[in-house]
């Protein structure tokens, strides 16, 4: 469920919830598409078929006033509340991280401008970081409730299955896993992993190097060829070959990273102008209500 704040064109399969109050705004949608998706959570792929009717006839919890009529200044107020609460772990995170410093450097900016003439060579990702590793089978009815992260086959989570206590090899952070259908992410945390799981030992490479290399990776695997019938395994990412810059003809480490770094502040800066002007709003409702007092 999502709340449309400009005009739109949809299919036959999307239903349309219009208010009749004309209290309903942005604000209070939220808490709104928050208890009706609690309400419509038994539908799914495979189940009956969700239409007009069972929305005319569900009922959704809602606060009221003391006059029993729904509570709009509350609901809006909460989602307030709430959304300044997130901001600012939001905000505590980007400082702690390092991220919120967005600009970019003399030496990221000319590495962005001459992205086109950047020289590429393909290498064999064995001989680059030697053999690949495979994760050992642990069924679901084995494992035994704990902390570390247990890596499966999969989008959901990062293919994060379970967190478990059981003994297993466990796998240094700053490494590659590739999934049997190729996918290929890059784990900064100690972690598990079963079967279906291929570990590329780059942890002895930078962070945003080991990142770039990852992202190589999944574009050479993940391309479609493996599937349910035909698993990615350790030894495919023993053949594989992934294309890097290169400085003399050898994997370029540094700029990499710098590549990397660029892209992340790219990324990271509307994260941060939004979190800075939601939280300078924050500020000035705060000091009006100080001010009243």
């Amino acid at each position: 469920m999502f709340y449309q704040e400009i005009p739109y064109f949809t299919g036959d399969k999307i239903k349309i919830v219009k208010a009749k109050d004309k209290r309903f705004n942005k604000k209070n949608a939220q808490f709104f598409i928050s208890t009706m998706m609690k309400s419509f959570s038994s539908f799914s792929w495979g189940s009956s078929s969700f239409n007009v009717n069972i929305i005319k006839n569900q009922k959704i919890t809602l606060p009221i006033s003391k006059n029993g009529e729904i509570d709009f200044e509350f609901m809006e107020s909460f989602i307030t509340e709430l959304e300044a609460e997130r901001i600012v772990k939001l905000e505590a995170y980007l400082s702690a991280t390092g991220l919120k410093n967005y600009t970019l450097t003399s030496e990221e900016q000319l590495v962005l401008d001459n992205f086109e003439s950047i020289e590429w060579k393909s290498f064999n990702l064995e001989k680059l970081f030697g053999k690949s590793t495979r994760g050992r089978r642990l069924k679901s009815a084995d494992r035994i409730s704990g902390t570390l992260p247990f890596v499966t086959a999969g989008e959901t989570d990062e293919g994060i299955s379970a967190f478990i206590g059981n003994d297993v090899n466990i796998f240094s952070e700053n490494t590659t896993t590739i999934d049997m259908f190729g996918s290929a992410k890059y784990r900064n945390y100690k972690y598990g992993g079963d079967d279906h799981i291929a570990i590329v030992h780059t942890e002895n490479l930078p962070k945003l190097a080991s990142i770039f290399v990852t992202t190589a990776i999944h574009k050479s695997s993940y391309n479609g060829q493996f599937n349910y019938g035909r698993n990615f395994y350790a030894k495919d990412a023993d053949v594989l070959n992934i294309s890097l810059p290169i400085k003399q003809q050898e994997p370029d480490y540094a700029k990499m990273e710098t590549i990397i770094s660029a892209i992340q502040k790219l990324v990271i800066k509307d994260v941060v102008l939004y979190a800075n002007k939601k939280l300078d709003a924050t500020k000035s409702v705060v000091n009006k209500k100080v001010l009243k007092k």
